[in-house]
């Protein structure tokens, strides 16, 4: 008997191998196909775009690499801790600890970095999202630019801005920073890589050339905001900072209009001892019910590390949006030594997961995109630490429900910067929830006359064809509803606190 299970064992044991060897032969062959597709595209590219497409297919061939030796869930469930306690620093904590004499020293270290990759499709706006007009006639990024003018200004500093752009965008923004010439802000940009989409069941490039117009205009994508470590090194822009004297950079995603320099945390980081310099700072705020998709912190194998949805095992999902167990989101403001990407790179160290993330393009072939996410990297830096800030400091605009908070008076505006109304009674934000008849901005636009006063509301939802007169006001919960073919028209003047509105309501000039 006991030969018997001998035997079988080894048997079992030779066919574990087999496949082993059978499924590394199969990596094998699908990485050698793609480099050969890799070449024929690049065969087809001209002149600097040869170069720089060079580049890219060098990034993109390790990302396709570490993906086909990936292996189920990037993390093991039983392996995650919640970080030390001195790894996440209340932000009270690094603010008493006060502001230098010469804060333009610090400031002369620093470079603003706005990742500005995105287009404004999802709110119906073609072009770059940064260009989107989002409180009186200011676009995001004219809010950038004057926000770090008023830095550059009030402290005789020398603070750049660095956009980093996708093929999407770079053009669009290339044609509007010449309006910002006369800022005191010197403004440089460099593109994320251009990656080929790949198609789902042949794991080949879905492009047949270089081209980006034509049957070409959808098959490739930028990689994620994680390519800004290999992009930035490849442009020479990293390396021409290093030589200008900067040290850190504050990276943000250009529509968080909370993401603006905080003088507090900068001066944590310089005034850290050469030995215990902290590479990487990712700013934390505690998680609602609204953030339970956001990545955390968790310690895993001794370092701390982001923790996304995508790589929760199905099992754990629940349990990571948890508000109890994982009681911080990463707001993906991120301040990282500049000498430390540079080292990295060059030891060719930097490790982020891999997102897979599936598309289908519109002639409804099946494509996945490989990307990384910028924060992933914080396991790779010395020193790293998480700084738990006020919620104020994370104030994305991802739809026209963001945009109506932002553009209401429970905001005011000074030097590109948005704070809280000091009127308003409660530090909460409103929770409002605009239907789909308001999606595309400029519909949205359309349905409000002048925008609500707001600074008393808790809750807004609207659904449905819904318009707003001028000088209404919402307080408390307001919920309105127009039936499929009603109309509501909110009546110019009219207050509204704790209603439901539903039906039909219609205000015809006579």
């Amino acid at each position: 008997m006991s030969f018997y299970l001998f035997s079988l064992s080894k048997e079992l044991q030779s066919n574990t191998n087999r496949m082993a060897q059978f499924q590394e032969v199969m990596r094998q062959q699908l990485e050698s196909s793609m480099y050969a597709d890799l070449e024929k595209l690049l065969s087809t590219a001209k002149g600097a775009e040869a170069e720089v497409s060079k580049k890219d297919f060098e990034g993109f061939r390790k990302l396709f690499h570490r993906f086909l030796q990936v292996k189920g869930p990037s993390v093991e469930w039983s392996k995650i801790n919640r970080p030390p306690e001195d790894s996440i620093q209340p932000y009270d904590k690094i603010k008493a600890k006060g502001l230098p004499d010469n804060i333009a020293d610090s400031l002369n270290k620093l470079v603003v970095v706005k990742l500005n990759g995105g287009l404004g499709t999802s709110m119906g706006c073609k072009g770059p999202k940064s260009l989107i007009s989002v409180r009186n006639e200011n676009t995001f990024l004219d809010l950038t630019v004057q926000q770090i003018e008023h830095l550059n200004k009030t402290y005789n500093a020398d603070v750049p801005l660095v956009l980093m752009n996708s093929f999407n965008t770079n053009d669009d923004t290339k044609k509007i920073l010449q309006k910002y010439r006369h800022h005191r802000v010197k403004i440089h940009t460099f593109n994320q890589s251009r990656y080929p989409r790949i198609n789902k069941e042949s794991l080949l490039p879905v492009a047949k050339d270089m081209a980006m117009t034509g049957e070409n205009a959808d098959v490739w994508y930028p990689p994620g905001h994680g390519d800004i470590y290999a992009s930035f090194y490849n442009s020479g822009l990293l390396e021409q900072l290093i030589a200008e004297g900067k040290e850190y950079i504050f990276v943000s995603n250009i529509d968080n209009l909370g993401a603006t320099v905080d003088l507090y945390i900068l001066n944590h980081l310089v005034s850290q001892p050469n030995g215990k310099r902290c590479e990487f700072i990712m700013e934390v705020t505690d998680k609602t019910r609204a953030d339970v998709k956001g990545g955390t912190l968790i310690q895993y194998d001794g370092k701390l590390r982001l923790l996304e949805i995508a790589q929760v095992p199905k099992a754990h999902v629940d349990e990571f949006k948890s508000v109890t167990k994982f009681k911080i989101f990463n707001t993906n403001n991120l301040w990282i030594s500049l000498s430390a990407i540079k080292r990295l790179q060059e030891q060719n160290a930097m490790d982020m997961e891999i997102i897979v993330n599936p598309k289908t393009l519109d002639g409804g072939l099946n494509v996945i995109q490989l990307e990384t996410a910028v924060g992933a990297a914080i396991k790779c830096f010395e020193n790293a630490l998480g700084i738990n800030v006020p919620r104020s400091r994370f104030l994305p605009v991802k739809t026209t429900s963001d945009l109506l908070l932002v553009m209401s008076n429970l905001y005011s505006l000074e030097a590109g910067c948005l704070t809280m109304s000091e009127r308003r009674e409660f530090p909460t934000t409103p929770h409002v929830k605009l239907g789909s008849s308001f999606t595309k901005v400029q519909e949205y636009l359309t349905r409000f006359e002048s925008i609500p006063d707001m600074l008393e509301l808790d809750h807004l939802t609207v659904s449905g064809d819904v318009t707003f007169g001028k000088h209404v006001s919402l307080k408390g919960t307001v919920i309105i509803i127009a039936n499929h073919g009603d109309r509501i028209d909110i009546p110019a003047g009219s207050m509204l606190e704790n209603k439901i509105v539903s039906g039909n309501l219609r205000i015809l000039d006579h």
